[in-house]
């Protein structure tokens, strides 16, 4: 067995987390996840001002403070935190003085030849690699390892492969390896952070982080350390696994994982195991990072009180676009009726009027829209008042994703004693085809209520790029068949009326009794570009469970109170 923690699921999560993974438990292999799309721009952006950085610098905090006890414990870690300047970190890291030994894994980066690969003139271009080169670096004797962007299961699946002497032929452990890596990628997701049924979490304050005890054929047990907050159950560790997918092939560079073959089971307290996951060859192309400064951007919301709110609202947006020198490339107008009638509380009689601009020229998103909204203050609808002062304009970013053939990076690993090993493509690839899951299941006739879709499914949802993704679960096998045929692009679309003229795909996975949902460009060129209110789609998955639909009586769980 193979026992891999997580102390990281995001730049900016728990900077005691390391110091408790190390202290309150037995583990092998630590690992830290802190790259996401928005993370690469902003690692990007640090870099371009100064050159010594672009990296996560609160990884080296962590490490300052904790290396020479994962040294004493024995634990080896493996982090992404290299971020787009993965040596920078690793010279940092010998800079600490300790006895570790430290290897780089490269080849990430094409930002330099992004031209030349039709990738366009990106800030920065990353291809996600896999997870051989870390393997290589644990064999080779590294205690810690600092990559750039690999794929955030391969920080899980790379000390698997060294552990366990996997080959790239042994998809179906490879696969297993990487359901776990994907589950415990998110830290505290899966432990009952950010959960559905928060409430039914009986410590809920502090969530342990999760550990997978990986086995040699690539199942595994999901658990935390004993005594730690949160919980471990088959619903969290669902919630994680339909976190961010697009259908039942999960592609990564190492294998594509049949999401439809997965089995939880509860194998006791805070322990869920995972078993029959099947592996195919990966696919010929690895996905390609790219970030790119789009322009400058700039949003003011104001807030119009008690009556009239549409006419208030209407005068506003007249005064503003008259005013002069405010005609930004891109504006956008969003009205919030948050106000009740009769309200008890000025809040509760409040609505929120946004606007939000771009536009290459800083000047004219910065200070002719702040010059525009200052000027009104005294002559426009009664009341008038802004949540915040306005602001001068910031740079957005733009995600795009690329491709390039698997053979195109330079994948290495630079050894502590400075000696460079290549790592080899698959030989073996296959081309990624959708699989959707079948169907959805007839469901019989019967009398039904209409209640919340939350009273029996659960939901997370998240960013890929510029698509959002809400994945639904339910914990009955006799409430499957309901949520099934109830979801469906048309039902989407009604109970969703933003995604009404955006391409809907849905996926169902009867094995963990989960519908995962696809909404193409809801969220325009990615986070970093603020499309809507919840540029990451975090808050999506829980609005669609606060819809009201018909749920057959017999699944009901308390009818009488319903």
């Amino acid at each position: 067995m193979l026992r891999v923690g997580n102390c990281s699921g995001f730049y900016g999560d728990r900077l005691a987390a390391m110091r408790e993974m190390l202290t309150d438990g037995e583990l092998d292999v630590l690992t830290g996840d802190y790259l996401a799309e928005l993370t690469m721009l902003i690692l990007g952006r640090d870099r371009a001002k100064d050159p010594a950085t672009g990296y996560a610098k609160t990884f080296l905090v962590q490490l300052r403070e904790c290396l020479e006890l994962a040294l004493e414990r024995g634990v080896r870690i493996v982090a992404n935190a290299g971020g787009v300047n993965p040596p920078a970190l690793v010279a940092a890291i010998r800079e600490l003085g300790t006895p570790a030994r430290v290897a780089l894994v490269r080849g990430d980066d094409l930002t330099a030849r992004a031209g030349a690969l039709d990738l366009g003139t990106p800030l920065g271009a990353h291809a996600y690699l896999g997870a051989f080169g870390i393997a290589r670096a644990l064999t080779g004797g590294a205690d810690v390892v600092v990559t750039g962007r690999v794929t955030d299961a391969a920080l899980t699946v790379g000390p698997a492969i060294a552990h366990f002497d996997w080959g790239h032929d042994d998809l179906d452990a490879l696969a297993g390896a990487t359901v776990a890596g994907h589950v415990i990628e998110c830290g505290a997701q899966a432990t009952g952070g950010n959960y559905a049924f928060f409430t039914e979490i009986d410590d809920p304050l502090r969530p342990g982080f999760p550990i997978a005890e990986l086995r040699p054929d690539g199942s595994s047990v999901i658990t935390k350390h004993p005594g730690t907050g949160g919980a471990v159950t088959v619903g969290t560790v669902t919630a994680q696994l339909v976190y961010e997918i697009d259908d039942a092939r999960y592609a990564g560079p190492d294998v594509t994982t049949r999401l439809d073959t997965v089995s939880l089971r509860q194998a006791g307290p805070d322990r869920v195991e995972i078993t029959g996951v099947r592996g195919e060859a990966p696919p010929p192309d690895l996905k390609v990072s790219c970030t790119t400064v789009g322009g400058y951007r700039n949003e003011l919301t104001v807030v119009l009180t008690g009556l009239d709110v549409e006419a208030k609202a209407a005068l506003f947006r007249r005064q503003f676009e008259a005013a002069p020198g405010t005609a930004p490339a891109e504006v956008t107008w969003s009205l919030a009726r948050l106000d009740t009638a009769d309200a008890a509380t000025q809040q509760q009689a409040s609505a929120l009027l946004s606007v939000v601009a771009r536009d290459p020229d800083e000047k004219v998103a910065g200070r002719a829209f702040s010059k525009a909204a200052v000027e009104l203050a005294l002559s426009s609808y009664p009341g008038f008042f802004s949540t915040t002062p306005p602001a001068g304009a910031q740079p957005y970013g733009v995600f795009t994703a690329g491709f390039v053939p698997q053979s195109v990076p330079r994948h290495e690993v630079v050894h502590d004693d400075g000696r460079v090993e290549p790592i080899d493509p698959p030989a073996l690839t296959r081309p990624l085809e959708p699989l959707t899951g079948g169907p959805g299941i007839p469901l019989g006739a019967g009398p039904t209520r209409r209640a919340p879709l939350g009273t029996l499914a659960g939901a997370r949802s998240g960013d890929k790029g510029g698509n959002a993704n809400i994945g639904l679960w339910v914990r009955s096998d006799s409430a499957y068949p309901w949520l099934a045929s109830l979801i469906t692009e048309q039902t989407i679309r009604e109970l969703l009326p933003e995604t009404a003229a955006l391409p809907v795909r849905i996926t169902r996975l009867p094995g963990i009794r989960a519908v995962n949902v696809v909404v193409e460009g809801l969220l325009g060129a990615g986070v970093a570009y603020h499309a809507r209110f919840d540029p990451q789609a975090k808050g999506l998955g829980e609005w669609l469970r606060s819809r009201h639909v018909e749920i057959p009586v017999t699944l009901l769980p308390d009818r009488e109170e319903l």
